[in-house]
């Protein structure tokens, strides 16, 4: 099985409710963009492991709705819902929790996250940043793991996105 080597590069949060994850990845932006948007393909890499994302509905287009199931390993499952802010094919997508349908708003915003996808020298350079409604959520959503989750999350991806 081929994988598609990863490169990890240092990003600056622009704030106190900012984390960032940016990655070189050796594939197309396209590939990238695809794996973001397809439910089939979406649901083979969105969580880390051994967590699973068993159901993915994706309305991608401002506006659009997004229902992303995760399921931990004793079966609970946790439902991320939210909505596509911009949408730019290959090159960004901007979603939030702050809504879950419509211009519904949720009962607990959480972040917005802002991906982006450059090419750089024939790869891509891989970037999420995800911005929080506090400081405390912020280090919260750090607390959890966020760079250990979302790193084997992209590492899921960078596989992902060389088998297709």
């Amino acid at each position: 099985m081929m994988t598609a080597m990863t490169t990890t590069a240092e990003a600056t949060p622009l704030n106190d409710r900012e984390l960032v994850l940016t990655r070189l990845i050796d594939a197309p932006r396209e590939k990238l963009y695809r794996a973001w948007t397809d439910p089939e393909l979406l649901k083979q890499w969105f969580a880390p492991l051994p967590y699973t994302t068993p159901h993915a509905e994706l309305d991608v287009r401002p506006g659009g709705a997004s229902l992303i199931i995760m399921r931990s390993p004793d079966g609970q499952d946790m439902p991320n819902r939210g909505v596509y802010l911009e949408v730019v094919e290959n090159e960004r997508i901007v979603a939030t929790d702050a809504y879950v349908s419509a211009w519904e708003p949720s009962e607990k915003p959480f972040m917005t996250l802002i991906l982006t996808f450059e090419n750089e020298a024939g790869k891509t350079r891989y970037t999420a940043r995800v911005r929080h409604w506090s400081a405390a959520d912020c280090k919260a959503h750090g607390e959890m793991g966020f760079h250990e989750g979302w790193g084997q999350c992209t590492d899921q991806l960078a596989a992902l996105v060389a088998r297709i």
